[in-house]
């Protein structure tokens, strides 16, 4: 089974504004900056064999803020610029919803999709709902040091993202460095 990274969209991917407190994700495809200082650091993870998958929650889409050919230019523009295998959305306003996150729907999703091992597989983000969904679905959280990544639960807390694939990439050659390799009949 082969092994994922999860990573949240808004923040670690692209710009993400704060209103009132809150990460304000950008509504428009002309407020989307992608942060092309991923792309190597991404590229660092696929060479190390993880299939990468960004999981995003878009309550915005249902409560009619951001409209889904908007949302889905902005995820066209994420994916020509970063090497990305899989894009995710939770478009509604419902926290009940599998998928909206701390849920692990999405990752659930990919895991039956992808034939994922989600125990050997990592969740980066930077806010607290993504480690809690990466608690319940058996993945390990990197996060990235905000003021959202709650009290709750995380495995590691680093600095950027740069620290994040430094620690995954430490932790799956340590980890998994000693398995056997599969038998072939």
């Amino acid at each position: 089974m082969k092994a994922a990274v999860f990573l949240e969209r808004d923040g670690i991917l692209n710009a993400c504004g704060i209103r009132s407190g809150h990460p304000a994700p950008p509504l428009r495809l002309d407020q989307f900056q992608v942060q092309l200082s991923a792309a190597p650091q991404l590229a660092r993870l696929k060479e190390a064999g993880f299939i990468i998958i960004v999981t995003t929650n878009q309550p915005a889409v249902s409560r009619g803020d951001l409209p889904r050919r908007e949302l889905d230019l902005m995820h066209a523009v994420l994916m020509r610029r970063l090497p990305i295998d899989e894009l995710l959305v939770c478009p509604y306003d419902d926290p009940t919803h599998p998928c909206f996150k701390p849920h692990p729907g999405m990752f659930l999703e990919a895991a039956f999709k992808w034939s994922l091992d989600l125990d050997r597989s990592f969740v980066i983000s930077d806010k607290w709902q993504d480690a809690k969904a990466a608690q319940i679905a058996g993945c390990t959280s990197v996060m990235i040091d905000s003021p959202w990544i709650g009290g709750d639960h995380h495995d590691f807390v680093v600095t950027d993202l740069e620290h994040a694939v430094k620690k995954i990439l430490q932790l799956h050659s340590t980890l998994f460095s000693h398995e056997l390799p599969a038998v072939v009949a």
